[in-house]
């Protein structure tokens, strides 16, 4: 007989609640020290994401399904088998709309070159944290198709 599959459970909470909540097997992400991946028994962390994608694979029962989520930086802590992910924005794949995302990575785009043009530091700053956050959310449609 096979051994039994050690699942843990993931929340993924936002400012606007909880996004996402199951069992999985793993979850893999991009803290801001480097990609992390995180199995059931692992021992107890909290560290700063960056933006970036989240991938939660689920049990063999749900076919190993893998659920991609598109995080704008945030926390992800984990301990007595429980993986809490605060983030300041999160969407699961599903629902983003890409067109928009595609939309927000072009006034991105041109606020960066006006910014440079305007030597405008800040707003500079701002628009590249923009298109990071517009480029993960393609990204992250993109990888779950």
């Amino acid at each position: 007989m096979a051994d039994p599959e050690k699942l843990f459970k993931v929340n993924v909470v936002t400012p606007d609640g909880l996004i996402f909540s199951h069992h999985c097997t793993i979850v893999e992400m991009r803290a801001i020290d480097g990609q992390r991946s995180i199995l059931y028994n692992h021992l107890p962390i909290l560290t700063p994401l960056a933006i970036g994608e989240i991938k939660v694979t689920r049990s063999r029962q749900m076919n190993n399904a893998v659920n991609h989520i598109a995080v704008s930086g945030g926390y992800f802590e984990f301990s007595n088998n429980v993986a809490t992910i605060i983030a300041d924005s999160a969407e699961r794949s599903s629902n983003i709309d890409v067109s928009r995302a595609e939309a927000a990575r072009e006034r991105a785009q041109n606020a960066m070159k006006e910014a440079k043009a305007a030597h405008d530091q800040r707003s500079l700053e701002r628009a590249q944290v923009a298109l990071r956050r517009a480029v993960n959310r393609i990204s992250v449609y993109n990888s779950s198709k």
